[in-house]
């Protein structure tokens, strides 16, 4: 446990001072001002976690549980329903479009058939609720910098039959790294002044807004939290029944790592308890060890369960003291410093934590325009606001797919396809340059397309291509 205790002299002067700056922000709540406080307090002791690599172990079958071996749902809409009426889905709204060159939330980029991420999220409940005669609510967290735009978009789910809340995450003010005083009591009081403390700061928010007490006293139990952009992560009924019946308080997903997934956070066994084991803990010289896919295997996936009470519990205790990533930025010349927690290092602090190792389907996050082609191409199809992978795939792995900076905004990347590419047997593509796609254009095994600098270079209508480096029209 940390405390002021454990601070050195010039360190207490730097946090009282920085207490006196923050009591005078009015922009936000006193729960913000102690909880930003508390970070910075923690942060300064110099509490951070240090792994012993000789005491990492492997984590068994009962604390990484295989997908395959979890217990069929019973087949009786009844039993189903009373499954459902005790799960809230929760996802993290807190992000912009901006690194896709969008401006707004990010979930609401259209994702195919016109639908955006949200659309998908709420006709996917909706059908649950309308199959089952449940009620499922859809929580969004959002942040300062995604809520107005959220409350006017959700306007238009008024008819579904899901209820939709929405809380916002904390917002605490940037770190001046020169003096250690917030950013907005130096007169900068638009958005840049300010941060959202990452996603580990959905439990005392969900708190905060009050939204946890009102869903325990529904009689909800769990809540399955996960990203917006991750097309996967939908309801599942088999997880949902194994936490209940197993008493499981927390339940991380993960999926087994490949060759892109080598910086993800992994699971392990430490000191009898299951924990995150994050890229940063790890030291220099063990690096390459962790990136390893035979050491470590899987990665999270950030698709969270987790039983309400113990949020509550935990919450009120002021006992989730997750490892502080330091995020440092710079806003016009000023170095700055942002303290972020995540999510999944949680898993720590709950009774009877497991991963449960699910298939590489219930993760499909889109994270730039790459990703996008992908699931807008004929290896997926959208059944109830599902994508579904293609069975006319054999591999199980998605081709890789490397475009350059002119497909890297949707607006460009959209308007360089007359239609998406049938990428059925497509291993990997990289584009170069100034290069467009015509209408039915069927790309197989590797394909690297490259325009010369200063020339255009057109995929004509239709053309097959298989196996072929293409750097100038006459090579198609």
């Amino acid at each position: 446990m940390a405390s002021a205790a454990t601070l050195s002299p010039a360190d207490t002067e730097k946090l009282s001072k920085l207490k006196a700056a923050v009591s005078g922000l009015s922009q936000i709540s006193e729960n913000e001002k102690s909880g930003f406080i508390n970070l910075v307090s923690r942060y300064l002791s110099g509490e951070a976690q240090h792994v012993e690599w000789s005491k990492i172990q492997t984590p068994t079958d009962e604390v990484v549980v295989p997908y395959d071996s979890l217990a069929p749902v019973p087949n009786d809409p009844a039993e189903t329903k009373k499954l459902l009426d005790k799960l809230v889905v929760l996802k993290l709204n807190g992000g912009l479009g901006t690194t896709m060159g969008c401006t707004g939330p990010k979930s609401v980029i259209e994702v195919r058939n016109g639908l955006t991420f949200l659309d998908l999220i709420v006709i996917q409940i909706e059908n649950l609720n309308s199959k089952y005669g449940c009620n499922v609510p859809l929580l969004l967290m959002n942040s300062f910098n995604t809520h107005d735009d959220t409350q006017k978009i959700i306007e238009k789910y008024k008819g579904s039959n899901v209820d939709i809340h929405t809380f916002n995450q904390s917002q605490y003010p940037r770190l001046v790294v020169d003096d250690y005083l917030p950013l907005p009591s130096k007169g900068r009081t638009d958005k840049d002044g300010w941060y959202p403390p990452g996603h580990g700061d959905v439990f005392p928010s969900l708190k905060n807004s009050g939204k946890l007490d009102a869903l325990i006293s529904q009689g909800k139990e769990y809540v399955f939290v996960a990203n917006s952009d991750n097309l996967g992560a939908v309801v599942d009924l088999q997880i949902l029944n194994h936490l209940i019946r197993n008493k499981n308080e927390y339940c991380m997903e993960v999926t087994p790592k490949t060759l892109a997934d080598v910086k993800g956070g992994t699971l392990i066994s430490y000191e009898g308890k299951v924990q995150l084991l994050e890229i940063a803990q790890v030291p220099d010289q063990h690096v390459n060890e962790f990136k390893s896919i035979q050491k470590f295997k899987i990665f999270n996936t950030n698709n969270l369960w987790v039983n309400l009470k113990a949020i509550k519990r935990l919450v009120e205790a002021d006992a989730l003291k997750m490892e502080i990533i330091p995020n440092p930025k710079e806003v016009d010349g000023v170095k700055v410093l942002q303290l972020e927690t995540a999510a999944g290092a949680a898993i720590r602090f709950f009774d009877h934590a497991i991963g449960i190792n699910v298939p590489r389907s219930r993760f499909l996050p889109v994270k730039a325009t790459s990703d996008l082609l992908l699931v807008q191409s004929d290896l997926y199809t959208l059944v109830d606001g599902f994508v579904l992978r293609n069975k006319a795939r054999k591999d199980p792995s998605n081709p890789s797919i490397e475009l350059g900076p002119e497909f890297k905004k949707v607006g460009n990347f959209l308007s360089r396809f007359k239609s998406i590419p049938s990428i059925i047997d497509l291993d990997s593509l990289k584009v170069v340059g100034d290069v467009s796609f015509g209408a039915g254009v069927v790309l197989k095994g590797k394909v690297s397309i490259s325009a010369k600098p200063g020339a255009k270079l057109a995929v004509p209508d239709n053309a097959v291509i298989e196996n072929k480096e293409i750097n100038g029209p006459e090579d198609i």
